[in-house]
């Protein structure tokens, strides 16, 4: 067996012991955006990926739901493991109908593998235009894979800064398939909630036909608090900066919100949350219970699992 390689130095590992959330999901509750890491023995990391993470699988994975009270997963391909969805897709077969799976694709993709993978759970595919993560793709070869998903009924997930929407939006609307936005698209949270740049995300939404994920606070936040050893301190008021965002995004588009844990969270320099307040932390930007069964249940079952009873 090859070896291993060792993890990017300064690698933040998932937090292994999350608290149990105060805030009770509703049942039915999907965590729409959450990854595996191979283990690296078994699905080895892409050559030409950015970072090595720590390995967190399936099983991890699925202990984690449980744990949490949610009742499904949305699992995307994460960038280490490059356009090889092995990993991912062993996940969602694995999950005995209670995940599904966004691809990594290549535009020579053919008909045969499409068809395979949608067999296997995946419903979407990933674009990412985050520079530090991905070398950019040229905007044709993205065309290209959209129009090969379409007639699948497929969705493209996207991931985007918030300071590059104005050059990419004109691309984005051109697309032949749905949107989802992953982590509200990135907003600047020392800006003004309604100033013009997140005024201009929500138009584009308005405009399109765009989801949104209000996921990611621990990523997007400035100033705090972070969700740490909830069991121990019981901090269930992070991420203040950022709840006016998400909250915002949940009052406009009711019907298009999604949520997220992001696990195994990564690229976090910062501190790595406690997933147990990352649940605790949705009251604050749901704030009916007509706003969380849809965030958690309705709108993600209506994307992922069209026509199922929840």
């Amino acid at each position: 067996m090859a070896s291993l390689a060792p993890k990017t130095p300064g690698w933040l590992d998932w937090y292994e012991n999350p608290s149990t959330p105060a805030f009770r999901l509703p049942p039915g509750a999907v965590d729409t955006h959450c990854h595996v890491f191979g283990p690296q023995a078994e699905f080895p990391f892409a050559p030409e990926r950015k970072y090595t993470p720590c390995d967190g699988g399936k099983e991890d994975l699925f202990a984690l739901r449980d744990h949490l009270g949610l009742s499904r997963n949305v699992i995307v391909q994460a960038t280490c493991h490059g356009a090889d969805n092995s990993a991912m897709v062993d996940a969602v077969r694995s999950s005995g109908g209670r995940a599904r799976g966004i691809a990594t694709v290549r535009p020579d993709i053919g008909e045969s593998e499409l068809l395979a993978l949608d067999a296997a759970g995946v419903r979407g595919v990933r674009f990412n235009f985050v520079r530090r993560l991905v070398d950019t793709s040229p905007a044709d070869d993205l065309l290209t894979i959209a129009k090969k998903v379409a007639p699948l009924g497929w969705h493209v997930v996207l991931y985007f800064e918030s300071a590059d929407l104005p050059e990419l939006e004109g691309f984005f609307a051109s697309l032949p398939v749905p949107l989802v936005v992953d982590h509200m698209g990135r907003p600047d949270v020392t800006r003004p909630v309604d100033g013009p740049q997140f005024t201009r995300f929500l138009r584009f939404v308005e405009d399109n036909d765009v989801w949104v994920k209000v996921s990611c606070p621990e990523r997007l936040t400035v100033t705090g608090p972070p969700a740490l050893h909830g069991a121990l301190r019981g901090e269930r008021h992070a991420y203040t900066d950022v709840v006016p965002f998400a909250r915002r995004v949940v009052a406009e588009f009711p019907d298009r919100v999604l949520w997220g844990t992001d696990w195994p969270h990564p690229n976090l320099t910062d501190h790595m949350p406690d997933d147990g307040l990352l649940v605790d932390h949705i009251p604050h930007v749901a704030v009916t219970a007509e706003q969380r069964h849809k965030l958690l249940v309705a709108n993600p079952m209506g994307l992922y699992w069209p026509g199922e009873d929840f």
